[in-house]
């Protein structure tokens, strides 16, 4: 066995590490059997404004949407969970004056990842699917497999609970030190044509679809901006508290 104090280290950090992932697995995988019961009230409640009823091309159809639906409930409510291990991860490298206050990541993990998808299910999928029936209406019969309908529901709406954690996390690295308000105003322009990208990818093409989904996005880098600035003047202040009382 090894005597090297760095690989002892290293194999104490993968093996904590191994355990934070297990315990958040065993928590997506309980809340995806509690929400694989209530799937199919979650269903309906999700198709309620549909005029007909979606089809499936075969019998499996209807287990790999449930699945599907369930899996994305999970995630939602496995975010504080993962958080949590994450911050326990990491809390060693945090200052001990700022663990009380990155704390409070946890829930607005949570909060941003449910407002994202929100945005995503109430303002983006809808403008996107009736711009997409309005434009097969005079030439094609449209009808939905479940499975099609709720692919691209997801694709509509979880990619926005991420974009919508950027906030949150940018406060998290600017309290670790490895985010600053230079870095980020420095990264502005690349950061935003990567965010137009995302937008116009995910879009109908029109310019209207378009700025809908890029001013938020262009919102969310500047709230991650401004709280990075925030996060780091306090920093800044602490530490020249701590030089004068030395």
């Amino acid at each position: 066995m090894s005597n090297n104090p760095n690989e002892l280290n290293m194999i104490g950090h993968l093996d904590e590490l191994r355990s934070r992932l297990i315990r958040t697995l065993i928590t997506f995988l309980l809340w995806m059997v509690i929400a694989f019961i209530f799937v199919k009230d979650i269903y309906d409640i999700l198709v309620s404004d549909m005029e007909r009823k979606l089809i499936i091309l075969g019998p499996s159809d209807v287990m790999w949407v449930y699945f599907m639906i369930a899996g994305v409930v999970a995630v939602t409510l496995t975010i504080p969970v993962a958080a949590y291990q994450i911050w326990k991860f990491v809390q060693p490298a945090v200052p001990t004056a700022a663990q009380r206050s990155t704390l409070i990541f946890i829930p607005v993990l949570t909060l941003m990842f449910i407002l994202g998808i929100s945005f995503g299910y109430f303002i983006l999928f809808p403008m996107v699917l009736h711009f997409l029936n309005e434009m097969a209406a005079d030439s094609f019969e449209t009808m939905y497999t479940a499975q099609k309908y709720f692919t691209f529901m997801i694709h509509m709406t979880v990619p926005f609970g991420l974009l919508f954690e950027m906030p949150v996390v940018v406060m998290f690295l600017t309290k670790l030190g490895i985010l600053n308000p230079a870095k980020l105003a420095k990264a502005r322009k690349v950061s935003y044509f990567i965010l137009v990208v995302v937008a116009v990818t995910i879009t109908p093409p029109d310019i209207m679809s378009d700025i809908l989904v890029i001013i938020p996005l262009f919102l969310l880098y500047e709230v991650s901006l401004t709280i990075s600035r925030m996060v780091y003047r306090k920093q800044l202040q602490a530490q020249s508290e701590t030089s004068l009382a030395a």
